[in-house]
């Protein structure tokens, strides 16, 4: 019998994710809005604009400031840290599927930002975040993000049957 529930159980959670009964079957902590993470980062020249695509003279001709793209995943990577204590990681997983900020102060390499985050709304697999990060000087970047919980292996499936095959052989 506990081998037909766990597989019915599997089943349910990926087409109805319910994270509050996820989490007391399996004894986790339940992902709710109001979970909040602060990530912290001293920015190296590697996360520079001019680092961001070497390859573009027009990219490496720019200010070495913390590159937008960078910025962005630095949010994520929050975000990811904020809920992994809540999932079955690294089995489940989030993905960005959204994001809203903005990067309204330059940032120069050796200054230390934090990203603050905030989970605001929880939807079945649809996590919804308040985002924001300060360099120590000032608000240099605010806004949302949204992520979804996937399964790996799955996820990883479907991925695999996109990529081109190659016809050469």
């Amino acid at each position: 019998m506990a081998s037909c529930y766990y597989a019915c159980f599997q089943t349910t959670v990926s087409k109805h994710f319910n994270p509050i009964i996820y989490a007391y079957r399996t004894q986790m902590k339940p992902l709710i809005a109001g979970i909040t993470y602060s990530h912290k980062l001293v920015i190296p020249s590697s996360k520079t604009v001019p680092a961001l695509y070497p390859e573009s003279e027009e990219f490496l001709a720019m200010p070495e400031v913390f590159a937008t793209g960078f910025l962005v995943g630095f949010l994520e990577w929050a975000c990811i840290k904020a809920v992994n204590p809540y999932i079955d990681w690294p089995r489940q997983q989030t993905v960005g599927t959204h994001i809203n900020v903005s990067h309204q102060a330059a940032t120069p390499p050796g200054l230390e930002v934090t990203a603050n985050v905030e989970l605001l709304e929880v939807d079945g697999r649809r996590l919804v975040f308040s985002v924001e990060a300060h360099d120590g000087v000032e608000l240099i970047s605010k806004g949302s993000h949204e992520r979804f919980i996937i399964d790996k292996e799955k996820f990883d499936v479907k991925v695999n049957a996109k990529k081109p095959t190659d016809s050469s052989k």
